[in-house]
């Protein structure tokens, strides 16, 4: 047992918070959105989510520090007030099915495939937004809400902030960093319901803070791996894995082996 775990358990942990840090470094963009629906298949879906959130604190520390100067501040003034008010619908959906895992499972396993159909439409998506006039702040203010909402559930918010700022013309420094400094400051946001929620329990913080250096481990390898594997393979396989794992989620595998 580690921490309470299932040796095949703390494997897929381990495997969630090295993405989480392959991601961090700007590999594979949003494949952090795995790890949270690959823990839930180790544990309920608020452990999992509450285990991750630490540890994206974490690495999003080292994240601003690289573009402290590089935001837009008034995209982040539009979006994030929005966001906390996902925040707060995220957090009651946990608390009304605290009792109901299997419908969390289900709404994360939802989740988890919305980003894979994301994937799939995400180039000419995204080509049609840059030739189109940029959001209204109502729009702005909509996706920052379901980026909110998608964040507080499964850590999942990126999709939506991405199709409002990419229109926006920002540079590619600042378009990093206003996402950087977006999830930082709303993941410190989340530690709030969370708390309240009661899922920062002594035993997880211990964990998240006993896997930090593996979540580091992962954005020194996301750098080297940039010149040396091609970014689209390595995003079409965690795609797949994530299209696995949302799928586990929905069908409600029997995974009982992992309770230790």
């Amino acid at each position: 047992m580690f921490f309470g775990l299932a040796p095949d358990a703390f494997v897929l942990v381990v495997l969630a918070t090295l993405l989480v840090g392959v991601a961090k470094a700007g590999f594979g963009g949003g494949v952090g959105v795995v790890a949270t629906p690959l823990v839930a298949l180790a544990m309920p879906v608020p452990e999992a989510a509450a285990l991750m959130l630490p540890i994206l604190i974490g690495t999003d520390v080292f994240t601003v520090g690289q573009y402290r100067r590089n935001l837009s501040l008034p995209d982040l003034r539009l979006l994030l007030p929005a966001a906390v008010v996902g925040v707060i619908a995220g957090a009651l959906a946990f608390d009304l099915f605290t009792e109901h895992e299997r419908a969390l499972e289900i709404a994360v396993g939802i989740l988890a495939l919305s980003f894979v159909g994301w994937r799939l439409v995400a180039p000419r998506l995204l080509e049609r937004l840059h030739e189109v006039a940029a959001p209204s702040p109502a729009w702005g203010g909509l996706l920052g809400a379901i980026a909110g909402f998608g964040s507080t559930l499964a850590h999942a918010g990126g999709p939506p902030l991405t199709v409002y700022l990419l229109p926006r013309g920002l540079d590619r420094r600042q378009f990093v960093g206003t996402i950087a400094w977006f999830f930082f400051i709303l993941n410190l946001v989340k530690l709030i319901p969370y708390g309240w929620l009661g899922l920062l329990s002594v035993r997880r913080l211990s964990l998240a803070l006993a896997l930090l250096p593996v979540a580091w481990l992962g954005a020194w390898l996301g750098v080297r791996l940039l010149g040396a594997l091609d970014e689209r393979l390595f995003t079409r396989l965690v795609t797949v894995l994530l299209a696995i794992t949302g799928l586990q989620l929905l069908i409600g595998a029997d995974l009982s082996a992992f309770a230790g």
